[in-house]
């Protein structure tokens, strides 16, 4: 059954090459296994596969986001590496520092090299 197998998250990228460098040394990602001319990343015991398309990009959605436990911190840390955040005027949410607060959560968005919203978010 679905409900007891293991989910991978895909993170689609139009060049790899320069993907891996944002998210190995920008986001402090370490490979695990190049894949089918991608590459799959392990992160909180969870797999995310980055594999090439041109499809890279495309969605005007967050694509995934990392639970965290401080999100204050790691928006600080990720600026400190260079990361950009996304500030969006989002109704009910207070955005404060690239952090948005509402719905029982903070939440902090970027763009990836290849245009992909991703997020990372705490629990409030």
């Amino acid at each position: 059954m679905l409900s007891t197998a293991p989910i991978r998250a895909y993170i689609p990228v139009s060049d790899v090459s320069r993907a891996r460098k944002f998210y190995e040394e920008k986001l402090g990602l370490k490979p695990k296994q190049e894949f089918a001319g991608g590459v799959i990343y392990e992160c909180g015991g969870y797999e995310v596969f980055m594999y090439p398309t041109h499809n890279a990009g495309t969605s005007k959605a967050s694509q995934a986001f990392w639970q965290v436990t401080d999100v204050e911190a790691e928006v600080a840390d990720l600026k400190a590496r260079g990361v950009q955040f996304e500030e969006y005027d989002l109704p009910g949410m207070k955005m404060e520092n690239s952090i948005a607060t509402g719905g029982g959560a903070k939440t902090a968005w970027f763009k990836d090299t290849e245009g992909n919203i991703m997020a990372i978010s705490q629990t409030a």
